[in-house]
């Protein structure tokens, strides 16, 4: 699997974007590295900017990043709501994909200590790249921000890990820089109905991990108690993973709770949303909406439509894109500005907008596609697609039925029918695009050249290899589509009666796709020399073939049973 890091630098401007644009040029201008996302934010006077690649390339684009801010924003003048010590204030690194987070670490420290000697930045490791467990959280490094830098750099116990440790010339422009390896953090701002930073301070102390300190007679101004040892005692707040402070955001006019959620599998954003409600209701306030800064994996917004429609006691057995337009409108994600999820969701910007998905096509598109002289797709991707659509029809009974008038106590049960519907047609819509790459693998192939011994022999092995390939994609499309048909005849049995012909219909392209996927099998195989394989995957595919039949035969008796 190819390796892929993330990094997400915080540069300390955020109104000036001719200053962004030249910074995010020299990232552009890295091959193998990918901008994602720019974010600024006039009020926080800060921008937010995410890219993604391979990682020596996405260190040498952060590092070239560093060092043009370094030569464009001038921390004497700098002004903001967000705490920042420095023109790039933050750095972290994020493992994405076929990397560790130990190797992550490793790539952080290197450049660390590069643009601590290259650039003369003084460095603070944090999270997982620090070298004592002090430095571990961002807010302590950070402490005293740019304006406690004179007096931080030149006390040993503050040392930077790489770079000057002295407040001269150039570190008077730059300020400091936080270097990190992290989890996916995901930066995220809930709106209030208030302009009060200590109502919206509040509340951030309510949901933190940290709390607030335990105080003596005031509980704003009041001494901070202590422990026998000394130690100050703090209540913590009511969310794991979590960090918040409150600030005001004159751009909007409201006061904001802004969240730092730096493992969302412990507290999910519609968590810290709903806890933000609450807290804010007991508060006298009430929350208006909700803004992401940066941007946001796609299990986190179907986990949240998934947990809003439940609490609405309905199906959630809907697709990919209703979960998230859902999850945009119960979090209030377009209250401040339009939320554009082909912007924010990382997963459809890697995705790319050049995908060429035969999915992705229109039904006329792909039709014509079909038509044309060109070999694929094929009889298996129509396969696939006839499972797909047989499956969504079992889908679309099962969400009719979970909101059927009277049927209110079931809604869980066909949720739960639904629920396993989209999975597999998610499954068949992927195989309707792989059994065409499943061919083209054997294109590929035979174009191999042939010219001596060692060229045929390592023609033969790939030609072998894509052909068992191209068994094993329709067969897989055989068992998905007959998995389907348990759902189908549910459907049938339990559903709602006025779709019962629906399911019928369902039945009919499921068992088409199974045997419909078979033909490509053996046809495919005839080509295999593998001959053990062979005889399994033929007699697994004549079971299966046999099964389905029979089930449809079973289907359909119950669906002209009811419609007689």
């Amino acid at each position: 699997m190819k390796q892929l890091i993330e990094c997400v630098p915080n540069f300390s401007e955020g109104c000036n974007m001719a200053i962004i644009k030249q910074i995010t040029d020299r990232i552009e201008a890295v091959e193998g590295v990918r901008l994602l996302d720019v974010d600024p934010g006039k009020a926080t006077n800060r921008t937010v900017v995410t890219f993604v690649g391979t990682p020596d390339e996405v260190i040498e684009a952060a590092f070239q990043a560093v060092k043009k801010a370094s030569e464009l924003i001038d921390m004497r003048t700098h002004k903001g709501e967000h705490p920042r010590f420095g023109a790039t204030d933050v750095l972290p690194l994020i493992p994405i994909a076929g990397i560790t987070m130990e190797e992550t670490t490793a790539y952080a420290r290197k450049l660390a200590e590069r643009i601590g000697n290259e650039i003369g930045i003084p460095v603070y490791c944090y999270e997982n790249a620090a070298f004592t467990e002090e430095r571990r959280n961002l807010a302590t490094n950070r402490a005293g921000e740019y304006e406690g830098l004179p007096e931080k750099l030149v006390d040993p116990h503050w040392k930077p890990d790489f770079g000057p440790a002295e407040f001269n010339e150039k570190v008077a422009l730059t300020g400091a820089i936080a270097v990190g390896a992290r989890d996916f953090l995901v930066a995220y701002n809930v709106n209030l109905n208030t302009t009060s930073v200590r109502r919206a301070n509040a509340v951030a102390f309510d949901i933190r991990e940290k709390g607030r300190p335990v105080r003596e007679g005031n509980l704003v101004t009041g001494k901070i108690k202590k422990d026998e040892n000394g130690k100050e005692i703090w209540t913590p707040g009511s969310l794991k993973a979590c960090k918040a402070i409150g600030w005001y955001i004159e751009e909007y006019g409201i006061a904001q709770v802004s969240i730092n959620l730096t493992n969302i599998s412990i507290t999910p954003v519609h968590v810290a949303f709903e806890e933000s409600c609450l807290k804010a209701q007991e508060r006298g306030m009430r929350v208006t909406g909700s803004e992401l800064v940066g941007l946001i994996p796609l299990k986190a917004m179907t986990d949240a439509g998934k947990y809003f429609l439940r609490r609405q006691q309905r199906s959630v057995g809907v697709s990919e894109e209703e979960l998230v337009k859902i999850a945009i409108k119960s979090l209030g994600l377009d209250d401040l500005k339009p939320f554009n999820p082909k912007e924010k969701i990382i997963e459809y910007l890697l995705a790319g907008e050049n995908d060429k998905k035969l999915v992705n096509m229109t039904l006329a598109s792909f039709a014509n596609e079909t038509a044309s002289e060109s070999p694929a797709p094929g009889g298996g991707s129509i396969s696939a697609a006839m499972g797909a659509l047989g499956i969504s029809l079992a889908t679309m009974v099962a969400n009719l039925s979970s909101h059927k008038a009277g049927w209110d106590d079931r809604w869980e049960e066909f949720s739960r029918w639904a629920e396993k519907g989209q999975a597999l047609k998610d499954e068949l819509l992927m195989l309707v695009d792989e059994d065409t790459r499943a061919f083209n693998f054997i294109m590929d192939a035979f174009s191999l050249p042939k010219g001596n011994d060692a060229d045929k022999a390592v023609r033969t092995a790939a030609i072998q290899d894509a052909t068992k390939y191209a068994i094993e994609v329709p067969f897989r499309v055989m068992q998905r589509s007959f998995d389907c048909m348990p759902i189908i005849k549910a459907m049938a049995e339990t559903g709602n009666p006025n779709s019962v012909t629906d399911a019928g219909v369902g039945a009919l392209a499921a068992r088409s796709a199974v045997m419909g996927a078979f033909l490509n099998v053996k046809i495919n195989a005839s080509g295999l020399q593998d001959k053990a394989f062979v005889e399994k995957v033929l007699s697994d595919g004549n079971r299966i073939q046999d099964l389905a039949i029979a089930m449809e035969s079973e289907i359909l008796y119950i669906v002209n049973s009811k419609i007689s």
